[in-house]
């Protein structure tokens, strides 16, 4: 999409669509539907980057998120095409990702902060596996 060309706020993006199924009786995307975007983009983002959740799960990580905060700015509605993106940053044991809803003019959908940490083995941990993972894409 021509919005995110060369732009180096996000170190991750895709282009998805609103399906008719999403919506709610007011013919807008439900709102925790934009929750499943999100989650889909970090999931994406991380097996892109190198390792599924299904692959972390078996070697015994699981990020968890721990919040998320959401400001919704437009509403999408079936057929609407959108990018979601990313960047991650690191604060302690913490991933924060800033992800951003977008309509291909530039407009906000939503804009959310999901903040996550990772369980080692059934323990919380620092998240050492995944901060190497995300290096390349942390400032």
């Amino acid at each position: 999409m021509p919005i995110l060309k060369d732009n180096k706020k996000y170190c991750f993006a895709m282009e998805m669509v609103v399906r008719d199924y999403e919506l709610d009786s007011q013919d807008i995307v439900n709102n925790a539907n934009y929750l499943h975007y999100m989650e889909h983009t970090r999931h994406t983002f991380c097996a892109e980057a190198g390792l599924s959740f299904g692959d972390m799960h078996k070697a015994g990580l699981d990020p968890v998120v721990r919040r998320i905060e959401v400001e919704y700015k437009n509403s999408l509605r079936v057929g609407d095409r959108f990018i979601s993106c990313l960047k991650v940053e690191r604060k302690g044991a913490r991933f924060i990702f800033k992800q951003d809803i977008i309509f291909p003019d530039g407009h906000y959908a939503a804009q959310g902060v999901v903040t996550v940490v990772c369980i080692k083995d059934g323990k919380v941990s620092r998240g050492d596996e995944l901060a190497e993972l995300f290096s390349k894409y942390m400032k």
